[in-house]
Parts: structure tokens; sequence; C-alpha cells
């Protein structure tokens, strides 16, 4: 029987560099700093499908996988899942590219959450969606 294996969902939002000043007391990669990626890249997702300004109103959960090392080439895959008025729920995974350590090569999820961000206008107030979306 051949194993199925998982391919990212999404568009590629955000691409990066694992560094070692984003380490935490064990050496991996921070988890607080993985999740800033996830809102960064969910955030540009959101801002495209509302054509303007978005903030983060709630991450529903968020689920680290496997962890991340130095070196690590670190990519945001994104897509939505659900709009509303106002409202864009966006399911973010972060895949890792193995460059600088064993496997080298390998390519898989390392995290993945569900970002939920609101279109707001100049003042920092809810606006409606586009129609269009």
């Amino acid at each position: 029987m051949k194993t199925q294996i998982r391919q990212p969902l999404g568009e590629i939002v955000l691409r990066t560099l694992a560094m070692p000043a984003n380490t935490n007391a064990n050496g991996d990669i921070f988890g607080g700093w993985l999740m800033s990626q996830m809102d960064i890249g969910g955030a540009i997702l959101a801002k495209e499908i509302s054509f303007g300004r978005v903030v983060t109103v709630s991450v529903k959960h968020i689920t680290f996988l496997k962890p991340v090392t130095v070196g690590d080439v670190v990519t945001c895959y994104a897509y939505c899942i659900n709009t509303g008025t106002s409202s864009i729920t966006i399911q973010v995974e972060l895949w890792i590219k193995k460059v600088s350590s064993e496997p080298i090569g390998q390519h898989f999820c390392t995290t993945e959450g569900i970002f939920v961000y609101v279109a707001v206008d100049a003042d920092g107030h809810s606006r409606r969606l586009p129609k269009n979306i």
C-alpha cells in the first residue's frame, strides 16, 4: 500500500529563515516566534481579502507538531475558511524545509492554527468586507 504524503494547504504568504536569535532555552525555535510568523502570514491574506487594514481578534487554536531548528526554511501557508460581515477566519500552516540539519531536503508541517481577523477602518473601527468576496 502506498503512503499518502500530505501537501501544504493554501497559498504561500510568507517565507523566512529560522535564526539563532529566535531560539528558546532548549535551543529550539521559540513557539512565540512561530506564532508571530503565522499571525503575520494570516494577516497578509486577510488584508488581501478585505482590501485594507485588519486586526487579529483571536487565535482559535494552535498546535505545535514538531520542533523547528536554526537554519530551517520556514514557509507559511494560509487559506480562508470563513468570512462574516467584517471577520475573516484563516487556517495557517507552518512548513519547514531542512537545509542545514538532518534530514536534509525534507519538507513537513510543524505548526497549524486558526486565526480570526476583523477588517477595520483608519480609526480602528470594524468595517464591512467588500461584497465581491
